[in-house]
């Protein structure tokens, strides 16, 4: 299995709203990373519990429209279309950094601005 093929499981885990299935390809000590959020988001069981109010985290109405990988040599670059009921469509970008076939790392990149006007 590629390390692409791992976010992909991700991405369908998200879709599907299977949050414990999403969180066990992470490490117990992984980091995410989202601008506009005043805290980073420490550990694996940190991370699950956030997922738990996802609905309050995203734009109403926020639809992920498409994503394209990129895989490196330890990350992939996921480029995500999205829209929500106040935005037609955008997109943003994550980086998945691995130790093995774990992700350590999750960080967005996104327009902070548009993202809190969607709210």
């Amino acid at each position: 299995m590629t390390k692409t093929d791992i976010v992909q499981r991700g991405w369908d885990a998200v879709a599907a709203g299977d949050w414990d299935r999403l969180v066990a390809d992470y490490t117990e000590d992984m980091l995410f990373i989202m601008p506009g959020q005043a805290d980073v988001l420490k550990g694996r069981a940190a991370f699950r519990s956030a997922l738990d109010g996802f609905g309050e985290i995203v734009p109403p109405g926020f639809e992920v429209t498409g994503v394209r990988n990129i895989e490196g040599t330890d990350e992939v670059i996921s480029i995500a279309g999205w829209k929500s009921d106040k935005v037609a469509a955008s997109q943003f970008a994550i980086v998945f950094r691995f130790k093995g076939d774990a992700i350590y790392e999750e960080r967005w990149f996104l327009d902070t601005e548009q993202w809190k006007g969607a709210f």
